[in-house]
Formats: structure tokens, sequence, C-alpha cells
């Protein structure tokens, strides 16, 4: 958490807070009491409503606690009350970087930085913005600029490691992560990114070490835990919520190009064909797209349904599929918790390549089975094996056989009416097999 300092605000006498109310904000803020500490600053924001201080202070509050829109509201407040408050220009940024809003976010942070060009956390998100939008060297430069104006930047050191990893610079990845936990020991971020990047060195060993140091000093590091199943061979039920939801927001600016065009993955097209074919003179009727993510599904069956809906657990990706203006309704949430919660009306639920993250597939089934208003067909990939039910690979992803498939439909009473193996997607230059499934229920 960013603490925040009185900075260069003017207090001119009888016309703003006094100094005990001020301290006492400052108090509340950085002791995490947020909500004495937001009633606090909204009360000093209508009795001083040109007060800078209260407005930056409510916009970090309203952010952390999951408000962004409000964040927003009050950080254009401040900015409106002082033009020339970089620390202003900077809290908006971090919060249209959690809107999604990114070029806005950008552009927020340059204007931190034309105030002030040796403001190096400004440098550093602006670092962070600019490797969201896939611009790895500016955001190297970005890093190495905050890093030059404050050497012991131990977040910077971390980001730049994450950057030199993206671009394939492993072994000065590690160094940089090596300089970050020098700095900051109990960096457990660090940690877990280190991990990541021996991980993909194919130095599983290590990896692991590094992994289970992260998880020690943050026992709740949930994607530190499940690479460590993953690398020890060890399968859970699921893949965390938060580690998905994390993946796929940093994933999102470059996932179609990455999964379709270097990957060569194919396998909404074939799916639509296969279900068309079931249907040559008439109407899919309404779609459930489970795990929709940017809608490469829902791109290619649009034209056969009459309602099509998506859900999704990262919002950067619902924002992509957003921009494609072929889904009725879009949702953002944990699938389970969708079917469990809302009303179910659908001919069809797909999902392409979303399994391969849950692992355990018997609540989506029983969940559709039951609430589902009337009977309906399931069609779905998942990575095939062979043998066994289902397993957590060391590439963090679950596959699942056709005998698990099958006993999951003799025990929630479905029908396999299709099934095959086809090329899922690359994955060091060879294809990666693929399960294509049609239940009925």
């Amino acid at each position: 958490m960013r603490k925040i300092g009185f900075g260069n605000v003017k207090k001119k006498k009888d016309k703003g807070p006094s100094p005990e109310e001020l301290n006492s904000l400052l108090s509340l803020y950085q002791n995490g009491q947020f909500e004495d500490a937001e009633h606090l600053a909204i009360s000093i924001t209508k009795k001083f409503p040109k007060h800078i201080f209260s407005w930056k202070v409510l916009g970090v509050i309203l952010k952390n606690t999951g408000r962004a829109s409000e964040a927003l509201i009050a950080n254009k407040k401040a900015v409106v009350i002082d033009p020339q408050d970089v620390e202003s220009y900077n809290n908006m940024g971090n919060t249209l970087q959690e809107l999604g809003r990114l070029k806005e976010a950008e552009s927020s942070y340059r204007q931190a930085i034309s105030l002030k060009s040796n403001f190096a956390e400004a440098h550093n998100n602006l670092g962070n913005i600019l490797k969201d939008l896939s611009r790895l060297k500016e955001a190297e430069s970005s890093y190495r600029q905050a890093i030059s104006l404050k050497s012991d930047y131990a977040e910077a050191h971390n980001n730049l490691g994450a950057v030199l990893k993206e671009v394939g610079k492993f072994e000065e990845a590690i160094v940089s992560y090596e300089k970050a936990i020098a700095l900051k020991p109990n960096f457990a971020i660090a940690y877990g990114n280190m991990g990541a990047v021996l991980k993909d060195m194919g130095r599983s060993k290590e990896a692991i070490v590094s992994y289970e140091k992260a998880l020690k000093l943050m026992p709740n590091f949930s994607e530190a835990e499940h690479w460590l199943a993953a690398l020890k061979g060890e399968t859970t039920s699921s893949a965390p919520k938060d580690y998905v939801e994390k993946f796929f927001d940093q994933y999102a600016n470059k996932f179609e190009h990455s999964l379709v065009e270097q990957l060569q993955y194919n396998i909404p097209k074939i799916i639509t064909k296969m279900i068309v074919s079931k249907h040559p003179n008439s109407s899919l009727g309404s779609i459930l797209d489970l795990g929709c993510g940017t809608g490469l599904a829902g791109v290619e069956i649009k034209e056969f349904c009459t309602n099509l809906e998506g859900i999704d657990l990262s919002r950067s990706m619902l924002e992509k599929a957003r921009e494609k203006n072929i889904y009725a309704k879009l949702t953002h949430g944990d699938i389970l918790d969708y079917l469990l919660k809302e009303d179910l009306d659908f001919d069809y639920f797909i999902s392409t390549d979303t399994f391969v993250y849950l692992g355990d597939l018997s609540d989506v089934f029983r969940l559709l089975k039951s609430r589902n208003k009337s009977g309906g067909k399931l069609v779905f990939s998942t990575e095939h094996l062979d043998k066994g039910t289902f397993i957590l690979k060391a590439s963090g992803r679950y596959s699942h056989s056709k005998s698990y498939i099958e006993s999951l439909c003799k025990k929630f009473s479905y029908k396999l009416s299709y099934f095959k193996t086809a090329k899922l997607r690359k994955e060091k230059n060879d294809f990666l097999t693929g399960g294509l499934y049609l239940l009925e229920f």
C-alpha cells in the first residue's frame, strides 16, 4: 500500500481542517482502518471541498476497498483543485489501471512525470501500464529509469525482472529478482516470480525452492501453492481463482495473437462446425459461453443462435469480448458461483479451453443438470488424458480422460453424444491432444 504524504498542501488559516483531523485521517488510513478513514475523509471534503489532501486519501481508500469508479471521481476532484499535484495524477493513474483504462492511465502517469521528472514511482507505474499494453521495450526503459532515480527500489527491480522474462532474457530476469530480494528479503512476490523463470528454464528443483520460500513468507500465496503442486506432481481440485484471474488479466492484450496466430488454436471453429452440423435447418437457441475469454467461440457461433451470453473470471478478457459486440450479456465472475446463483435457461453451454483450469468437473455437471430450466447440451474441450481421471500437469493446467467424463455422465445422467480427439494447440513446437465432447442432459 502506498503511504500518502501531506506533499505541497497549503493550509490557510481558518480555511481548512485542523492538524488533529488531518493527522487522525492519515493515521486511520495507514493503520488500515479504512471505514473510519473514509467517514472522516468524507466529512472533511464536505466541510472543506477544496482541501486536496482529504480527496487524495478518499480516492486511495475507495480504490483499496474495490470501488475504483468512485475513487476516480475523488482523484479527478484532487486534480481539479491542484493541477500541479503530481501525487494526484499518480493516484489517478493507479485507479484508471484498476478500471482497465490503460491508455488513460498511461496519460495520467506521463502527466505526473512531466510535472516531476524524477518521480521514480510514476516511472515504475508507467512501466506497469506499458507492460500490460505489450510495449515491452518501453516498459523496460521505464523500469530502468525508475531504478536510476532510486537504486534501492525493490519493486522496480522486481518489475524489471518480469518484463525481462517476457522478452526471453531469463538470466537477466533472475539478476533483477535477486536484487529485489537483496533489497527486500521478505519479498514473497519476487521469490514467486523467480520461481516462474526457473520453471520456464527447466530448472524445476530450483523453482520449487523459490516457490517454497515465497509460500513461507506469504502463506496465502495461492499462485506459489498452485505451481508447487504442479511441479511436485500433486493434483489439486482446481486452480486458485485469484491466480487464474490475474493471469488472464495480464494476458488479455496478447491473448488472441498468442493463442490463434502463434499456437494455431482453432477449437472454436471446430466445435461450432460440429454443433451446427447437428442443426442444419434450425437455430441453436440460447447459448451460455462458460469462460468466454475474449470471445473467440462467440465470434464463431453468434450467427447460429438466438441469444448469446458469456461469463469469465477476467475483467480484462471480458473487455476484449465486449469490444466485439456479439454477446447480449457478459458477466464477470466464477463459473461455479454463476451456475449456483443465476437463473439458467439455455439450450447450449459451451466451454472451450476453460476446464483446463478447473480440474474437478463434478460441480459443473451437477449444477447444470439441477439448475437449468430444461434439458440442454454441454459442449467443451479438454486437454486429453489417456487414462486415469484428471491430473494437474507441470504446465499448471489440468488434463481429463474420456473415462472420467464418462463417469460423470453416468453419475449425473448425461448422454455422451459425441467425442473425438483433435489437435488442441501448439506447446513447445508440438501439438497438444485435445478431447472434444458433446453431452446431452
